[in-house]
């Protein structure tokens, strides 16, 4: 072959070669691009369908309601962890509660509740006659016996004595040493204030007072002079002295199974009503205190009271319409008296 035909076959074979290399590479690349293409498609499909098929304001409401259950959701959440919690609090408080009423409040004594029908004697010959649910009588001058004889015709028996003063006349009046003895009682010349602040010498005395009601089946106690910290009884008693005095009583007086009532005493009623069963009161529609007596009536808690100097006429109406039980009586408490209902 010649030699000039031969360099123009190699050159026609070198054409054909590139060029098939470069078709090759050409259709690489459009097969890339094609490729590249439908995944960009497959990816803006479903915003274009969005975009096609919603109302852009539609969608943000929804947007933003969704959002808006999503934060309900959460705070609901969040309450519900807060009411959780709290619910447990209260139950722990509930049991705390619980547990402080059972130490206080066995149910084993007498409560009486309002409406409860009365007789109070402390001096004289104990009459027997009243056709009441309730008597209160001192517990040194009475048997066991006359308290026996109210109880079989269904009556309570209350036994009075007193808690916060020394009497020169009583059995037991050796047994108080005269460290705790202060000034003489205003109008009453053979009572002496006690120091109720020194318990640890009072409460062997106190709690022998108890175990005697107790054998002569009293249904409840009645402690007299349990405010002596509002009185001039030369020994600088303090609202907490009484306050700590009054609890141990009526904590003793539960121990052994007895009702125990409260004395007058009635700036301290808002701590102590939780402690005692009942309350007595003298002159307060005389001096128009009654209202501070109601927390025991809001408990179910009777509330005994009697009036000296005032009229009938002048107490008892009110007396009902507050649910209180009240007397008309003379200050020796001798047996004689009105009730107002």
């Amino acid at each position: 072959m010649d030699r000039k035909v031969l360099k123009i076959l190699l050159g026609v074979v070198a054409v054909v070669v590139v060029s098939t290399i470069v078709f090759a590479n050409i259709k690489q690349i459009d097969d890339t691009e094609t490729l590249t293409g439908g995944i960009e498609q497959t990816t803006t499909a479903p915003a274009s369908s969005i975009a096609t098929n919603s109302n852009p304001t539609e969608d943000s409401t929804e947007n933003s309601e969704e959002s808006e259950i999503v934060k309900k959701e959460t705070i609901a959440q969040n309450v519900t962890s807060v009411d959780t919690v709290t619910a447990s609090e209260s139950e722990s408080t509930e049991v705390q509660t619980t547990k402080r009423s059972e130490s206080i409040e066995n149910t084993n004594w007498w409560k009486p509740h309002p409406n409860t029908s009365w007789q109070w004697q402390l001096t004289g010959t104990l009459n027997q006659n009243y056709a009441v649910d309730m008597y209160d009588v001192d517990l040194f001058d009475n048997s066991k016996k006359a308290i026996r004889a109210l109880q079989t015709k269904g009556i309570k028996v209350i036994c009075y004595f007193s808690a916060g003063s020394y009497e020169d006349w009583r059995i037991d009046k050796g047994d108080f040493p005269n460290k705790v003895k202060g000034d003489t009682l205003e109008g009453w010349a053979n009572e002496r204030w006690l120091d109720i602040s020194k318990i640890d010498l009072l409460a062997p005395i106190m709690e022998s007072r108890l175990d005697l009601a107790v054998e002569k089946g009293c249904d409840g106690v009645e402690p007299d002079n349990v405010d002596g910290y509002l009185n001039d009884t030369g020994l600088a008693l303090t609202y907490q002295d009484q306050l700590t005095y009054n609890k141990w009583l009526a904590g003793e007086a539960h121990k052994k199974g007895l009702a125990i009532g409260l004395k007058n005493d009635l700036e301290q009623i808002p701590e102590l009503v939780d402690y005692f069963d009942f309350a007595l009161n003298e002159q307060c529609f005389e001096y128009d205190e009654c209202e501070t007596l109601l927390p025991f009536i809001e408990q179910n808690k009777a509330v005994f009271g009697v009036e000296y100097e005032l009229h009938t006429k002048k107490f008892c109406n009110e007396a009902i319409k507050l649910n209180f039980d009240w007397l008309k009586m003379e200050y020796d408490l001798d047996g004689g008296r009105i009730s107002c209902r």
